[in-house]
């Protein structure tokens, strides 16, 4: 008998019928033997449409401590619903919300890190042969405060749960059956890969690929969880997301990804002095402001310009503690764009590949599109360009880069192939 910690998305409980696959699946796991922790996220839409009313309710940007209590009902929910589901087909289960299953976070609303889970309550309902179901996305602090892990949060859920019950398996469900070498809805010839690394799991996740959160990924890799990433939709094989893979013949970039969410801010006429750089984003990491690219010009004049991407979402709080800044910084002006896309690629044989960056860069000119800026490590390259044109870009470099397959990608399920 294994202990399996599995982890169902909103699209696949999206409704009742899901729902009832769904805990049609997890009874089969249970009745073969297998001891079922189950982590679930709110219902298909359900995140969204709790934010629009929060919008028609506050002017602005609502507490956010309230908005955590608001949005950890989506998932409350979905567990007691499944609960039910499975109870409908004979067997035990019993549904906790984040915090009676033990998940404690850091005092931070809206994107919180998990900082310590006490599983007790959970590995005793196990014992009296329950499943579990976990709801995903949230904790509590150690004062009694409900929080929320940030959008995909529900990632982090079971991959820290798996390590903190010492599961066997994790198994993150979607609705792909698999990890792809970019996004399946736009490259219908995607390749689905049999095993990725942590490490380029890592860096796609970080780049926009939605299949799995970041977070998720950190804690599979730190804590050695085996994970794989499978559709609830059918029962292929998914993808293996491990410490090294095997790297395919020919194959260099592994994956390529894509974020909508980037807004590029540039600080215009710094005076060169030291500790300005430092000023800027000490500020912006106080208001948990993450910070992307950063390019700085060369001096001209005793002043520099540099230039930074953040998510969009953090655009109008950034060139807030930049105006606040003005007059200690002694910066020109401060300009922002938006309607950009970050697009990378990903590969660990990237470092002993020479040309790799060329064929980026050519097969993007060729399409009379101009890069705004650059990032490279040993296993990643991005470029951020206009969004206007994302979709000829991607297909291109999954061209160029020898990645497209004979067959049609995967995506949802039976009645939603396309």
């Amino acid at each position: 008998m294994s202990l399996i910690v599995m982890k169902f998305g909103g699209s696949s409980v999206g409704d009742a019928e899901r729902m009832k696959r769904v805990a049609k699946r997890i009874v089969e796991r249970k009745q073969a033997g297998h001891s079922c922790v189950v982590v679930v996220s709110a219902m298909g839409d359900t995140t969204d449409d709790l934010i629009d009313l929060s919008k028609q309710i506050y002017d602005g940007a609502p507490p956010a401590r309230e908005m955590d209590m608001l949005l950890t009902t989506g998932e409350q929910v979905s567990v007691a619903l499944l609960s039910m589901a499975i109870h409908n087909l004979g067997e035990q289960a019993v549904s906790y919300t984040g915090w009676q299953s033990g998940i404690f976070t850091e005092p931070v609303h809206g994107k919180a890190r998990i900082t310590d889970i006490q599983p007790q309550r959970v590995l005793n309902a196990i014992e009296q042969g329950n499943v579990v179901i976990v709801a995903g996305f949230q904790g509590m602090t150690e004062a009694g405060e409900i929080t929320t892990l940030g959008r995909g949060g529900s990632d982090t859920t079971a991959v820290a749960l798996a390590a903190a019950i010492k599961a066997d398996l994790c198994e993150i469900y979607t609705d792909v059956d698999g990890i792809y070498s970019t996004d399946p809805r736009i490259v219908k010839v995607a390749r689905k890969l049999a095993e990725i690394s942590y490490d380029e799991m890592l860096e796609l996740a970080n780049l926009g690929a939605a299949v799995l959160h970041p977070r998720a990924v950190e804690y599979a890799k730190n804590y050695n969880v085996t994970l794989v990433v499978r559709s609830s939709f059918n029962y292929n094989e998914g993808t293996n997301v491990k410490e090294e893979a095997v790297m395919e013949q020919g194959i260099v970039v592994r994956g390529i990804a894509y974020d909508k969410n980037v807004a590029r801010i540039s600080i215009l006429g710094v005076p060169e002095k030291p500790g300005q750089l430092a000023k800027v984003f000490l500020a912006l990491a106080e208001v948990q402001i993450d910070v992307d690219i950063i390019v700085q010009s060369g001096v001209i004049n005793g002043s520099a310009d540099f230039s930074f991407t953040t998510n969009l979402a953090d655009r109008e709080k950034a060139l807030d503690v930049l105006e606040q800044l003005r007059a200690e910084v002694g910066y020109r002006e401060v300009t922002s764009e938006v309607d950009l896309v970050k697009v990378s690629i990903v590969g660990a044989g990237m470092v002993s590949s020479p040309g790799v960056a060329a064929t980026m860069f050519k097969v993007i000119s060729d399409l009379g599109i101009t890069i705004s800026l650059v990032s490279t490590s040993e296993i990643k390259m991005s470029c951020v360009i206009d969004n206007s044109r994302l979709t000829d870009v991607i297909r291109a470099l999954h061209t160029a880069y020898g990645l497209d397959t004979a067959e049609q990608a995967f995506v949802g399920g039976p009645e939603d192939r396309r």
